[in-house]
């Protein structure tokens, strides 16, 4: 269900957020949510998958070098899968 593939995420990112180190579990998480990504627009896949390649190229630099910054990223990923609850409401 689309609900608990939102549920499984923000999980993830909550986790990725208190432990950086739970980043490469975060990126496969994040990259197998299917029954979500088919239950949205494509636009959704599409700007989540953009977020999570970056969140991924930016955990091969520290947060200095990096030229995006990683909590930003990980704002902005919460704020995808507000957006993709909100539409799922809507569409139910």
């Amino acid at each position: 269900m689309p609900v608990h593939a939102i549920a499984t995420l923000r999980h993830a990112l909550v986790t990725l957020r208190h432990d950086a180190s739970t980043d490469r579990a975060f990126v496969q998480t994040a990259r197998t949510q299917q029954v979500l990504f088919q239950s949205l627009p494509p636009k959704f896949e599409e700007v989540w998958l953009g977020l999570v390649d970056r969140l991924e190229s930016s955990a091969l630099f520290n947060e200095e070098s990096c030229s995006f910054s990683q909590t930003d990223l990980l704002d902005s990923l919460d704020m995808v899968l507000d957006k993709a609850e909100a539409k799922l409401q809507s569409l139910s």
